[in-house]
């Protein structure tokens, strides 16, 4: 599966950092980016973000992925098969 977070939509509340750290996590423009292991999908970080920017996760991470989807605040977390 794959995910992916549209940062003009982002609010920065941080919840999906909180609930899937392994996936997400916030930068100091106070905004949410995805990460594979080390790579962080952020242009800050010489990445692509946005649609371009999109991490894989594991099966085991699913749960955590879609709650911090339908938890979000500003529904900019979007997930691919």
């Amino acid at each position: 599966m794959k995910v992916w977070i549209d940062q003009d939509l982002c609010t920065g509340d941080g919840l999906c950092e909180e609930i899937a750290p392994e996936v997400f996590t916030l930068l100091d423009d106070g905004l949410a980016y995805v990460k594979e292991g080390a790579t962080v999908y952020a242009t800050a970080k010489g990445n692509a973000q946005g649609a371009a920017g999109v991490a894989n996760f594991a099966d085991s991470q699913l749960d955590a992925v879609v709650e911090s989807a339908e938890e979000c605040p500003g529904e900019c977390i979007f997930i691919e098969p």
